[in-house]
Protein backbone atom coordinates (compact mmCIF):
# COMPACT_ATOMS: atom_id res chain seq x y z
CA UNK A 1 0.00 0.00 0.00
CA UNK A 2 1.03 3.61 -1.20
CA UNK A 3 2.36 5.43 1.87
CA UNK A 4 1.82 9.47 1.81
CA UNK A 5 3.79 11.00 3.61
CA UNK A 6 2.56 12.94 7.04
CA UNK A 7 3.33 16.26 6.01
CA UNK A 8 1.37 16.29 3.15
CA UNK A 9 -1.92 15.82 5.61
CA UNK A 10 -1.27 19.49 6.99
CA UNK A 11 -2.33 20.72 3.61
CA UNK A 12 -5.59 21.01 0.84
CA UNK A 13 -5.03 21.45 -2.96
CA UNK A 14 -5.96 24.49 -3.76
CA UNK A 15 -9.40 25.51 -3.62
CA UNK A 16 -8.97 28.12 -6.25
CA UNK A 17 -7.49 25.71 -8.54
CA UNK A 18 -10.05 22.97 -7.66
CA UNK A 19 -13.04 25.02 -8.30
CA UNK A 20 -11.95 26.28 -12.19
CA UNK A 21 -11.19 22.25 -12.41
CA UNK A 22 -14.56 21.15 -11.37
CA UNK A 23 -16.18 24.06 -13.68
CA UNK A 24 -13.78 22.35 -16.50
CA UNK A 25 -15.10 18.85 -15.45
CA UNK A 26 -18.91 20.37 -15.04
CA UNK A 27 -18.83 21.68 -18.72
CA UNK A 28 -17.90 18.26 -20.38
CA UNK A 29 -20.31 16.69 -18.80
CA UNK A 30 -22.73 19.39 -21.00
CA UNK A 31 -23.70 21.94 -18.19
CA UNK A 32 -23.68 25.40 -18.70
CA UNK A 33 -21.20 26.57 -16.54
CA UNK A 34 -20.48 30.08 -16.29
CA UNK A 35 -17.57 30.52 -14.44
CA UNK A 36 -16.23 33.74 -12.88
CA UNK A 37 -13.36 31.85 -10.40
CA UNK A 38 -10.38 32.16 -12.65
CA UNK A 39 -7.37 34.37 -11.61
CA UNK A 40 -6.39 35.31 -15.04
CA UNK A 41 -6.69 37.96 -17.55
CA UNK A 42 -9.11 36.88 -20.49
CA UNK A 43 -7.03 38.83 -22.88
CA UNK A 44 -4.56 37.79 -25.21
CA UNK A 45 -0.50 38.15 -24.27
CA UNK A 46 0.49 40.90 -26.55
CA UNK A 47 2.34 40.92 -29.83
CA UNK A 48 5.33 41.96 -29.14
CA UNK A 49 5.79 39.37 -26.34
CA UNK A 50 4.54 36.13 -28.19
CA UNK A 51 7.00 37.34 -31.11
CA UNK A 52 9.92 37.52 -28.53
CA UNK A 53 8.94 33.79 -28.02
CA UNK A 54 9.39 32.75 -31.55
CA UNK A 55 12.71 34.75 -32.46
CA UNK A 56 13.84 32.57 -29.05
CA UNK A 57 12.85 29.29 -30.49
CA UNK A 58 14.06 30.33 -33.98
CA UNK A 59 17.47 31.58 -32.15
CA UNK A 60 17.79 28.26 -30.63
CA UNK A 61 17.11 29.58 -26.77
CA UNK A 62 15.59 26.56 -26.16
CA UNK A 63 18.22 24.68 -23.08
CA UNK A 64 18.69 24.75 -19.66
CA UNK A 65 19.30 28.38 -18.06
CA UNK A 66 21.08 29.01 -14.80
CA UNK A 67 18.75 28.10 -12.12
CA UNK A 68 18.08 31.63 -10.69
CA UNK A 69 17.05 32.88 -14.48
CA UNK A 70 18.80 33.84 -17.74
CA UNK A 71 20.93 37.10 -17.07
CA UNK A 72 18.69 39.09 -19.67
CA UNK A 73 15.83 38.18 -16.96
CA UNK A 74 17.46 39.44 -14.59
CA UNK A 75 19.05 42.60 -15.48
CA UNK A 76 15.29 43.72 -17.50
CA UNK A 77 14.01 42.67 -13.26
CA UNK A 78 16.93 44.85 -11.84
CA UNK A 79 15.84 47.80 -14.37
CA UNK A 80 11.90 46.99 -13.31
CA UNK A 81 12.86 47.30 -9.78
CA UNK A 82 14.92 50.38 -10.24
CA UNK A 83 12.63 52.78 -12.71
CA UNK A 84 9.54 51.92 -11.29
CA UNK A 85 10.10 51.29 -7.36
CA UNK A 86 13.06 53.15 -6.64
CA UNK A 87 14.21 50.10 -5.40
CA UNK A 88 18.10 48.71 -6.48
CA UNK A 89 19.05 45.22 -6.42
CA UNK A 90 21.85 43.37 -8.12
CA UNK A 91 21.30 40.09 -10.22
CA UNK A 92 22.71 38.15 -7.29
CA UNK A 93 19.50 39.57 -5.46
CA UNK A 94 16.90 38.06 -7.92
CA UNK A 95 15.61 34.75 -8.57
CA UNK A 96 13.21 34.04 -11.31
CA UNK A 97 10.91 30.94 -10.69
CA UNK A 98 7.96 28.94 -12.24
CA UNK A 99 5.28 31.94 -11.03
CA UNK A 100 5.30 33.60 -8.64
CA UNK A 101 3.98 30.93 -6.25
CA UNK A 102 7.33 28.94 -6.60
CA UNK A 103 9.33 31.96 -5.20
CA UNK A 104 7.09 32.03 -2.29
CA UNK A 105 7.20 28.50 -1.54
CA UNK A 106 10.80 28.58 -2.03
CA UNK A 107 11.38 31.63 0.38
CA UNK A 108 9.19 29.68 3.12
CA UNK A 109 11.21 26.31 2.82
CA UNK A 110 14.26 28.13 2.98
CA UNK A 111 13.47 30.05 6.51
CA UNK A 112 10.37 28.23 8.40
CA UNK A 113 11.74 25.60 10.74
CA UNK A 114 9.27 23.58 12.53
CA UNK A 115 6.89 25.59 15.07
CA UNK A 116 8.01 28.80 13.75
CA UNK A 117 4.92 31.40 13.05
CA UNK A 118 3.93 33.20 9.86
CA UNK A 119 1.55 36.24 10.11
CA UNK A 120 -1.17 36.05 7.69
CA UNK A 121 -4.10 38.97 7.44
CA UNK A 122 -7.48 37.73 6.34
CA UNK A 123 -8.37 37.56 3.62
CA UNK A 124 -5.84 36.24 2.54
CA UNK A 125 -4.63 34.01 -0.60
CA UNK A 126 -5.22 30.75 -0.35
CA UNK A 127 -2.29 28.96 -0.43
CA UNK A 128 -0.03 31.19 2.06
CA UNK A 129 -1.10 28.69 4.72
CA UNK A 130 -0.98 26.03 3.39
CA UNK A 131 2.87 26.60 2.65
CA UNK A 132 3.29 27.72 5.75
CA UNK A 133 2.33 24.58 7.16
CA UNK A 134 4.11 22.46 4.37
CA UNK A 135 7.52 24.12 5.95
CA UNK A 136 6.37 22.89 9.31
CA UNK A 137 5.36 26.52 10.08
CA UNK A 138 2.23 27.82 12.09
CA UNK A 139 -0.12 30.38 10.03
CA UNK A 140 -1.43 33.09 12.55
CA UNK A 141 -4.25 34.52 11.07
CA UNK A 142 -5.05 38.33 11.90
CA UNK A 143 -7.97 39.64 11.07
CA UNK A 144 -8.27 43.19 8.70
CA UNK A 145 -11.75 44.42 9.39
CA UNK A 146 -14.17 44.90 6.61
CA UNK A 147 -14.99 48.61 7.79
CA UNK A 148 -11.21 49.26 7.35
CA UNK A 149 -11.21 48.21 3.83
CA UNK A 150 -9.83 44.63 5.14
CA UNK A 151 -6.56 46.02 5.92
CA UNK A 152 -3.99 45.00 8.87
CA UNK A 153 -3.86 47.38 11.62
CA UNK A 154 -0.49 48.28 12.87
CA UNK A 155 -1.97 47.72 16.73
CA UNK A 156 -3.17 44.01 15.27
CA UNK A 157 0.47 43.34 14.05
CA UNK A 158 1.86 44.21 17.03
CA UNK A 159 -0.25 42.38 19.10
CA UNK A 160 0.54 39.01 16.67
CA UNK A 161 4.09 39.30 16.78
CA UNK A 162 5.50 36.60 19.30
CA UNK A 163 9.26 35.49 19.82
CA UNK A 164 8.77 32.43 17.19
CA UNK A 165 7.48 34.99 14.61
CA UNK A 166 9.66 34.56 11.00
CA UNK A 167 7.24 36.30 8.68
CA UNK A 168 4.99 38.38 7.84
CA UNK A 169 3.04 38.25 4.62
CA UNK A 170 1.80 41.10 3.07
CA UNK A 171 -0.23 41.40 -0.30
CA UNK A 172 -1.28 44.24 -1.60
CA UNK A 173 -3.51 44.61 -3.89
CA UNK A 174 -4.88 41.67 -2.26
CA UNK A 175 -6.36 38.63 -3.32
CA UNK A 176 -9.11 38.42 -2.95
CA UNK A 177 -10.72 41.82 -1.63
CA UNK A 178 -8.86 44.32 -3.62
CA UNK A 179 -7.96 46.01 -0.87
CA UNK A 180 -4.63 48.25 -1.27
CA UNK A 181 -2.42 49.58 1.17
CA UNK A 182 -1.46 53.23 0.28
CA UNK A 183 2.71 54.60 1.00
CA UNK A 184 1.17 55.91 4.77
CA UNK A 185 -0.24 52.74 5.62
CA UNK A 186 2.77 50.95 5.02
CA UNK A 187 5.24 53.35 6.92
CA UNK A 188 2.77 52.27 9.83
CA UNK A 189 3.33 48.87 9.58
CA UNK A 190 7.16 49.36 9.01
CA UNK A 191 7.32 51.19 12.17
CA UNK A 192 5.86 48.30 14.21
CA UNK A 193 8.55 46.04 12.20
CA UNK A 194 11.43 48.07 12.82
CA UNK A 195 10.44 47.51 16.94
CA UNK A 196 10.82 43.66 15.66
CA UNK A 197 14.05 43.08 14.02
CA UNK A 198 13.46 38.93 13.84
CA UNK A 199 10.15 39.39 11.21
CA UNK A 200 11.27 39.22 7.80
CA UNK A 201 8.78 40.68 5.49
CA UNK A 202 7.44 38.94 2.36
CA UNK A 203 4.96 41.17 0.02
CA UNK A 204 3.51 39.91 -2.65
CA UNK A 205 3.05 42.47 -5.60
CA UNK A 206 1.73 40.33 -8.28
CA UNK A 207 -1.13 42.79 -8.54
CA UNK A 208 0.52 45.95 -8.76
CA UNK A 209 -0.25 47.16 -11.88
CA UNK A 210 -3.64 46.92 -11.56
CA UNK A 211 -4.91 49.52 -9.14
CA UNK A 212 -7.96 51.91 -9.81
CA UNK A 213 -9.06 55.42 -9.62
CA UNK A 214 -5.74 56.76 -10.09
CA UNK A 215 -3.95 55.34 -6.92
CA UNK A 216 -0.22 55.00 -6.51
CA UNK A 217 1.52 51.80 -5.93
CA UNK A 218 3.52 51.25 -3.24
CA UNK A 219 5.73 48.64 -1.68
CA UNK A 220 7.50 48.44 1.44
CA UNK A 221 10.91 48.23 0.97
CA UNK A 222 10.48 51.50 -0.94
CA UNK A 223 8.10 53.02 1.72
CA UNK A 224 10.63 51.86 4.75
CA UNK A 225 13.97 51.20 3.15
CA UNK A 226 15.34 49.84 6.87
CA UNK A 227 13.09 47.19 5.93
CA UNK A 228 15.02 46.12 2.90
CA UNK A 229 17.31 44.15 3.85
CA UNK A 230 14.75 41.76 5.59
CA UNK A 231 11.89 42.09 2.87
CA UNK A 232 11.63 39.63 -0.08
CA UNK A 233 9.81 41.21 -3.01
CA UNK A 234 8.15 38.98 -5.39
CA UNK A 235 6.07 39.85 -8.66
CA UNK A 236 5.76 38.34 -12.04
CA UNK A 237 4.14 38.60 -15.28
CA UNK A 238 1.33 36.64 -15.17
CA UNK A 239 -1.31 39.42 -14.35
CA UNK A 240 -0.11 42.44 -16.00
CA UNK A 241 0.96 40.80 -19.11
CA UNK A 242 -1.51 38.39 -19.00
CA UNK A 243 0.96 35.87 -19.32
CA UNK A 244 -0.59 33.40 -16.52
CA UNK A 245 0.40 30.25 -18.41
CA UNK A 246 3.60 31.15 -19.39
CA UNK A 247 4.40 30.76 -15.75
CA UNK A 248 6.89 33.15 -15.01
CA UNK A 249 7.84 34.80 -11.39
CA UNK A 250 10.46 36.68 -9.63
CA UNK A 251 11.35 37.65 -6.27
CA UNK A 252 14.17 40.19 -5.29
CA UNK A 253 15.84 40.34 -1.52
CA UNK A 254 19.05 40.07 0.49
CA UNK A 255 21.85 37.52 -1.56
CA UNK A 256 22.10 34.99 1.26
CA UNK A 257 18.07 34.55 1.13
CA UNK A 258 17.90 34.35 -3.11
CA UNK A 259 21.39 31.82 -2.56
CA UNK A 260 19.35 29.65 -0.72
CA UNK A 261 15.94 30.09 -2.56
CA UNK A 262 18.47 28.93 -5.77
CA UNK A 263 19.64 26.45 -3.96
CA UNK A 264 16.66 24.56 -3.41
CA UNK A 265 15.29 25.33 -6.43
CA UNK A 266 17.38 23.46 -8.06
CA UNK A 267 16.74 20.63 -6.16
CA UNK A 268 13.29 21.17 -7.39
CA UNK A 269 12.62 22.35 -11.14
CA UNK A 270 15.51 23.96 -11.91
CA UNK A 271 15.17 27.34 -14.20
CA UNK A 272 12.12 28.33 -15.31
CA UNK A 273 11.10 28.17 -19.06
CA UNK A 274 13.98 29.09 -21.58
CA UNK A 275 11.11 30.31 -24.08
CA UNK A 276 8.99 32.22 -21.70
CA UNK A 277 11.61 33.77 -19.89
CA UNK A 278 13.00 35.71 -23.22
CA UNK A 279 8.88 36.57 -23.34
CA UNK A 280 9.06 37.69 -20.27
CA UNK A 281 12.09 40.27 -20.92
CA UNK A 282 10.01 41.36 -23.65
CA UNK A 283 7.40 42.53 -21.65
CA UNK A 284 9.29 44.07 -19.25
CA UNK A 285 11.24 46.27 -21.63
CA UNK A 286 8.83 46.96 -24.35
CA UNK A 287 5.75 48.64 -24.67
CA UNK A 288 3.36 48.98 -21.50
CA UNK A 289 0.62 50.86 -23.04
CA UNK A 290 -1.09 46.81 -23.28
CA UNK A 291 -0.85 47.00 -18.95
CA UNK A 292 -2.83 51.02 -19.03
CA UNK A 293 -5.77 49.63 -21.23
CA UNK A 294 -6.51 46.43 -19.56
CA UNK A 295 -6.49 48.24 -16.43
CA UNK A 296 -8.73 50.56 -17.47
CA UNK A 297 -11.29 48.04 -19.06
CA UNK A 298 -11.21 46.34 -15.51
CA UNK A 299 -11.96 49.23 -13.66
CA UNK A 300 -14.71 49.79 -16.11
CA UNK A 301 -15.65 45.57 -15.25
CA UNK A 302 -15.21 46.69 -11.86
CA UNK A 303 -17.99 49.47 -11.69
CA UNK A 304 -20.54 48.00 -13.80
CA UNK A 305 -20.37 44.73 -11.81
CA UNK A 306 -20.13 45.84 -8.22
CA UNK A 307 -23.40 48.28 -9.01
CA UNK A 308 -25.40 44.58 -10.20
CA UNK A 309 -24.29 43.33 -7.22
CA UNK A 310 -25.16 45.86 -4.80
CA UNK A 311 -28.69 46.02 -6.25
CA UNK A 312 -29.12 42.27 -5.11
CA UNK A 313 -31.30 41.99 -1.81
CA UNK A 314 -28.74 40.53 0.93
CA UNK A 315 -25.54 40.81 -0.65
CA UNK A 316 -22.60 43.61 0.17
CA UNK A 317 -19.77 44.53 -1.80
CA UNK A 318 -17.29 47.20 -0.86
CA UNK A 319 -15.23 48.64 -3.79
CA UNK A 320 -11.80 46.78 -4.31
CA UNK A 321 -9.44 49.31 -5.13
CA UNK A 322 -6.86 46.84 -7.32
CA UNK A 323 -6.91 43.26 -8.71
CA UNK A 324 -10.21 41.97 -10.41
CA UNK A 325 -11.88 40.41 -7.93
CA UNK A 326 -15.34 41.34 -5.85
CA UNK A 327 -14.99 40.19 -2.28
CA UNK A 328 -19.10 40.43 -1.38
CA UNK A 329 -20.56 40.05 2.41
CA UNK A 330 -23.60 37.20 1.75
CA UNK A 331 -24.24 36.28 5.50
CA UNK A 332 -27.60 38.14 5.21
CA UNK A 333 -28.52 35.34 3.46
CA UNK A 334 -27.73 32.89 6.39
CA UNK A 335 -31.26 30.95 7.32
CA UNK A 336 -32.94 31.29 4.24
CA UNK A 337 -33.57 27.95 2.29
CA UNK A 338 -33.37 27.13 -1.20
CA UNK A 339 -36.55 25.55 -3.08
CA UNK A 340 -35.46 22.12 -2.14
CA UNK A 341 -35.13 23.02 1.86
CA UNK A 342 -32.07 23.32 2.49
CA UNK A 343 -30.26 25.67 4.99
CA UNK A 344 -27.66 28.70 3.90
CA UNK A 345 -25.30 29.07 6.77
CA UNK A 346 -22.53 29.56 5.06
CA UNK A 347 -20.89 30.88 2.45
CA UNK A 348 -20.19 26.99 1.41
CA UNK A 349 -23.82 26.65 1.07
CA UNK A 350 -24.27 29.60 -0.91
CA UNK A 351 -22.15 28.53 -3.48
CA UNK A 352 -22.88 25.54 -4.11
CA UNK A 353 -26.50 26.67 -4.05
CA UNK A 354 -25.38 29.20 -7.27
CA UNK A 355 -23.55 25.68 -8.51
CA UNK A 356 -26.08 23.23 -8.34
CA UNK A 357 -29.53 25.78 -9.48
CA UNK A 358 -27.30 28.47 -11.54
CA UNK A 359 -24.34 26.66 -12.98
CA UNK A 360 -22.50 29.75 -11.59
CA UNK A 361 -18.75 29.03 -11.02
CA UNK A 362 -17.58 31.25 -7.53
CA UNK A 363 -14.88 30.91 -4.69
CA UNK A 364 -16.67 30.26 -1.68
CA UNK A 365 -14.86 33.00 1.31
CA UNK A 366 -13.81 30.54 3.58
CA UNK A 367 -11.10 29.55 1.49
CA UNK A 368 -9.97 32.88 2.22
CA UNK A 369 -10.15 33.10 6.06
CA UNK A 370 -13.43 35.09 6.08
CA UNK A 371 -16.60 32.42 5.98
CA UNK A 372 -18.65 35.46 5.67
CA UNK A 373 -18.37 36.41 1.99
CA UNK A 374 -17.76 35.58 -1.81
CA UNK A 375 -15.13 36.16 -4.08
CA UNK A 376 -15.80 36.74 -8.06
CA UNK A 377 -13.56 37.63 -10.86
CA UNK A 378 -14.35 40.31 -13.25
CA UNK A 379 -11.20 39.33 -15.36
CA UNK A 380 -13.52 38.05 -18.10
CA UNK A 381 -15.91 39.76 -20.57
CA UNK A 382 -18.51 42.09 -19.77
CA UNK A 383 -21.42 40.26 -21.48
CA UNK A 384 -20.45 37.20 -19.46
CA UNK A 385 -19.61 39.41 -16.04
CA UNK A 386 -23.50 40.49 -16.71
CA UNK A 387 -24.54 36.67 -17.10
CA UNK A 388 -23.41 36.20 -13.53
CA UNK A 389 -25.32 38.97 -11.72
CA UNK A 390 -28.08 37.87 -13.32
CA UNK A 391 -27.72 34.51 -12.10
CA UNK A 392 -26.83 35.27 -9.31
CA UNK A 393 -29.70 37.54 -8.47
CA UNK A 394 -31.82 34.74 -9.47
CA UNK A 395 -29.83 32.34 -7.49
CA UNK A 396 -31.17 34.72 -4.51
CA UNK A 397 -34.78 35.23 -5.65
CA UNK A 398 -35.17 31.59 -4.98
CA UNK A 399 -34.11 31.34 -1.29
CA UNK A 400 -37.26 31.33 0.83
CA UNK A 401 -37.33 32.31 4.56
Amino acid sequence: MLHIAPRLHRIQPSPSSMAGQRARALRAQGRDILGLTAGEPDFDTPDHIREAAVRAMAAGQTRYTDVGGTPALREAIAHKFRAENGLDYGVNEIIVGTGAKQVIFNALMCTVAEGDEVIVPAPYWVSYPDVVRLAGGVPVFVEGPEALGFKLQPADLERAITPRTRWLVLNSPNNPSGATYCAAELAALADVLERHPHVWVLTDDIYEHLIYDGAAFATIAQVAPALKARTLTVNGVSKAYAMTGWRIGYGAGPAQLIQAMVKLQSQSTSGANAIAQAAAVAALTGPQDFVAQSRRIFQERRDTVLQALNAIDGLHCHRPQGAFYLFASCSALWGLRTPQGTPIRSSDDWILHLLESENLAALQGSAYGVGTHFRISFAAGTDELLEGCRRIARARASLVA
